[in-house]
């Protein structure tokens, strides 16, 4: 399933942890901003402006030697905003903690009518925006719109420009006691969308790289690590196989595309170890084989040889007789490996086509007639309607159906029948070879097509002749051609060979 992917696994992880990444970024910073209702509680400049004017002012009424600079940092330090204070004495005072521009106080000082002290403290300011509160120095009952500000800077650019390095934009409002103005509220207005930057960013841009951080640790540890360790898994699994441990698995923990790969892995690597077995089976199967036919070569060989032996003319004609037959037995039984492992092996091309299987009951029918005459052996064959034609390669399929018809031929007492039949079966067409010899050992049906595996000393103590291949090449040369073939006994005796091939190519 989808959501068992590891490359899901991990789209989705990175995806949560963005998620949880934004929504814990967007929590944090909206709780912040929450806590500006009361930080700030007023949000514009000139509001501001105005409320630290009203504090001062009557803060001044009540005392008045109040240390200006100890009283706004007292009172005000929960407003993050900046500002600053210029009294008509001289003092100054500063919300955050930082030096006063030197132009901002000879513009205060300026816009409060404190004679400058030498021609370069004469500051210049001027309102834009609309009416300034106090269009002069000295003159403060001017009326002030919502888009009102002082621009304050240092002399040098003439009147109505100054040096834009100078600039500074800002709100002020007089502070007055008993009608006397003694000093200028002045709130900065530059940068004021970047207040809870300033304020916020460190603390959001700790918490966003410590959740990156946690997030990246949770996948590793939930995602890559457990893959990690299987693929280390599957690597010492693969690692121990080509090293000769035949044995050796890789687990198959999980349902993902590391499970699948170990999965992959093992059967491949029993497959290896299966392959490996038959193919030590096999070399012994044949060595075995071989021996016999090679043994009785050399042992009449090698008695015709001797010149101490007087043997009459009758029997060196039987042991020549029996060197010739073990002869072509070795012929048989060499070109019968040959032909099994060109058709297990794929060497062989197949031309597939329509066989009609009257034809091949002919073919069959003609090639063992002299045996089944020899032993006086009937016959008979049977195609359905709808059982005509099968789709393959004319000569192999001959070739299986020769093979067991020998069989048939072999095991079949002298006087018994031979069937061959061919029904429809669905898509596919069964062929049955059918004899009524003394049938199949149940213990033996499940390795009557393995190599070399021979039951003749259950069939009625007939001699035991062929290589021991024949049944092997029909399963393998069925099995190229997409169909299977199974063997049964008979209910009325004998043995039963059925092979199911399809009927036509498919699509």
């Amino acid at each position: 399933m989808w959501y068992r992917s590891l490359y899901w696994r991990i789209g989705l992880g990175f995806i949560a942890v963005l998620a949880v990444l934004l929504l814990v970024q967007g929590s944090l910073f909206l709780w912040l901003t929450g806590q500006t209702d009361e930080w700030l509680p007023v949000r514009s400049p000139f509001r501001l402006a105005t409320l630290v004017a009203s504090d001062l002012s009557a803060a001044l009424t009540r005392t008045p030697d109040l240390q200006i600079d100890k009283y706004v940092r007292e009172q005000f330090a929960h407003v993050y905003q900046p500002f600053f204070v210029v009294m008509s004495d001289g003092r100054v005072a500063s919300s955050r903690d930082g030096r006063v521009p030197p132009g901002l106080v000879r513009a205060a000082r300026e816009k409060l009518g404190v004679p400058a002290r030498f021609p370069s403290d004469i500051p210049m300011w001027m309102a834009e925006g609309g009416r300034g509160r106090g269009a002069g120095p000295g003159d403060g009952r001017g009326g002030r719109g919502p888009a009102d500000f002082q621009r304050f800077g240092a002399p040098g650019g003439g009147r109505g420009g100054m040096p834009p390095a100078d600039a500074f934009l800002a709100e002020t409002e007089p502070i007055e006691v008993n009608g006397v103005r003694i000093g200028l509220v002045i709130v900065s207005t530059r940068g004021e969308p970047f207040v809870l930057i300033r304020q916020f960013g460190p603390m959001l841009a700790v918490v966003g790289i410590g959740l990156l951080a946690l997030g990246t640790a949770v996948g590793t540890l939930l995602i890559f690590r457990p893959a990690r360790q299987r693929m280390r898994q599957l690597e010492d699994a693969v690692a121990a196989f080509g090293a000769g441990d035949r044995s050796a698995r890789a687990p198959e923990r999980g349902r993902d595309e590391v499970t699948s790969l170990a999965r992959a892995f093992n059967r491949m690597a029993g497959a290896l170890e299966t392959s490996e077995t038959v193919r030590r089976r096999l070399l012994a199967d044949v060595s075995h084989e071989l021996k016999t036919p090679l043994t009785a070569i050399r042992g009449y060989a090698e008695t015709l040889s001797m010149p101490e032996v007087q043997l009459d003319r009758d029997t060196e004609r039987r042991y020549l007789r029996i060197v010739g037959e073990e002869t072509e037995r070795l012929e048989a039984i060499v070109g019968d490996l040959l032909d099994l492992a060109r058709v297990e092996g794929g060497g062989t091309l197949l031309h597939m086509d329509a066989v009609p299987v009257r034809r091949l009951f002919e073919r069959v029918a003609d090639r063992h007639a002299q045996a089944i005459a020899e032993k006086h052996l009937t016959l008979e064959s049977s195609v359905a309607a709808d059982a005509q034609d099968v789709w393959g390669d004319p000569g192999r399929l001959e070739q299986a159906l020769q093979n067991l018809a020998a069989n048939a031929v072999r095991h079949t007492p002298p006087g018994g029948r031979i069937t061959l039949a061919a029904v429809s079966d669905g898509g596919y067409t069964s062929l049955i070879v059918r004899d009524t010899g003394p049938g199949i050992p149940p213990d033996h049906l499940g390795h009557l097509f393995d190599r070399f595996y021979k039951v003749d000393a259950s069939r009625a103590g007939h001699s035991a002749t062929g290589s021991g291949l024949g049944l092997s090449i029909v399963k393998a040369v069925v099995e190229r051609h997409g169909g299977d073939v199974t063997a049964a006994n008979a209910e009325g005796g004998g043995a039963v060979f059925t092979v199911r091939l399809r009927k036509s190519a498919v699509v």
